[in-house]
């Protein structure tokens, strides 16, 4: 038990309580964290980050820590200390802003697309299978319809006696219409399934995009000397000019969503002003200047962000501010023409392309820019 290391130093109190809380049902184990690593195919030092609070650990991991501790006791956890511990998982992954986390929110993620798409591919296979059946009984059922038909065309003294041999005409044709109905149904969802498969594999591509590059990221720079230029990071990020940074705001009522925006555009020369609802999102307006672009999500409680982007551009102050939507609902014309008309200048799906929502955000960075290089000159004629 030597290799369990004490807790951080100047943890927030909501990591520092689930951290207390993963100890309890890590000691109860009575194992070391080297056997356990093993035990559960992990790396140790990452065991020992989670026990100690310096890193949260994904919701994976606690639950195999209950699963391994009803093994040893040989009694379940009750719902109300899995529910116990779930609340305090949250509330540090709230607190927790890593981009080690944020990685891990993605990975998730990934897996979770990855997994719809075996499951898709898996029942395209099953419906595919009971589809050809029901081809092959209406084909049947057809040729038996036809013999039929024709026995009673060209021996009709004897209907009465093939009637009595062969099953009733009008119970086939029954069935054959519910088969082919059957048939119609397993169709619909047949290509349902593989739509949903499609899908499945695209946000997989992009959440590999995403991986790339918050893996590609460095660590947080060390201060410059003022006499020394900072090198841009990505492909497009903006030059530095005079005055204070811009900014961009970031709304969503999600907080995984936030921190994976926020590890996609880390290295851009900006500073993240983030919000988690519209009203948020208007008191930030209010409380900060300097504002190059607006991040908004589309699904939130109370006030969607159709109608904050309404209150924005009723502004004079920020109507000026250009908004792109981001939105899980799918960029079809309908939702991306109602997202125009509030007044955005773009409309993104989700999941995005990281390397396009990098793009964008620096192409309006640089219109700020230079907006604000041509109001200086203009203000200080001798410049």
């Amino acid at each position: 038990m030597g290799e369990l290391h004490p807790l951080g130093e100047n943890l927030p109190e909501e990591c520092r309580a689930f951290a207390v809380e993963l100890r309890k049902l890590f000691l109860g184990l009575g194992i070391s964290v080297r056997r356990y690593a093993v035990r559960r195919h992990r790396d140790p030092s990452t065991i020992s980050r989670f026990l100690s609070g310096t890193r949260i650990p994904p919701w994976e991991f606690v639950f195999d820590l209950f699963t391994d501790l009803a093994a040893r006791r040989g009694v379940a956890p009750t719902p109300a200390a899995i529910e116990l511990v779930r609340e305090l998982h949250r509330a540090a992954v709230r607190t927790s802003r890593s981009p080690g986390h944020a990685m891990e929110i993605l990975q998730t993620q990934l897996a979770d697309a990855d997994r719809d798409a075996r499951v898709s591919m898996a029942h395209q296979d099953v419906l595919g299978e009971a589809l050809l059946d029901r081809k092959h009984r209406i084909a049947d059922l057809e040729v038996r319809l036809n013999q039929a038909e024709a026995a009673w065309a060209t021996e009709r003294a004897r209907a009465d006696a093939l009637e009595r041999e062969l099953p009733d005409r009008k119970e086939l044709i029954k069935e054959r219409d519910l088969l082919r109905q059957e048939v119609g149904r397993l169709t619909e969802e047949l290509e349902d399934v593989r739509l949903r498969g499609r899908l499945a594999e695209d946000r997989c591509l992009v959440l590999e995009r995403q991986l790339a590059m918050v893996e590609s990221q460095p660590p947080a720079a060390v201060p410059r000397p003022e006499d020394e230029p900072a090198a841009p990071q990505g492909p497009a990020a903006p030059r530095r000019g005079t005055g204070p940074r811009p900014k961009i705001l970031v709304v969503d009522d999600q907080q995984n969503n936030l921190l994976a925006m926020e590890a996609v555009l880390a290295t851009l020369d900006q500073e993240l002003v983030t919000a988690t609802s519209g009203q948020e999102a208007l008191k930030a307006l209010l409380d900060h200047d300097d504002f190059a672009v607006i991040l908004l999500d589309v699904q939130m409680p109370e006030m969607d962000g159709y109608e904050t982007a309404a209150h924005i551009k009723r502004r004079s102050r920020n109507r000026d501010i250009p908004i792109i939507f981001l939105t899980a609902m799918g960029a079809d014309p309908e939702n991306a023409s109602r997202g125009y008309a509030a007044g955005a200048v773009d409309y993104m799906a989700k999941p995005f392309d990281p390397w396009a929502l990098r793009a964008k955000v620096s192409v309006f960075t640089e219109i700020f820019l230079e907006r604000r290089q041509r109001r200086s000159q203009g203000e200080d004629p001798a410049g």
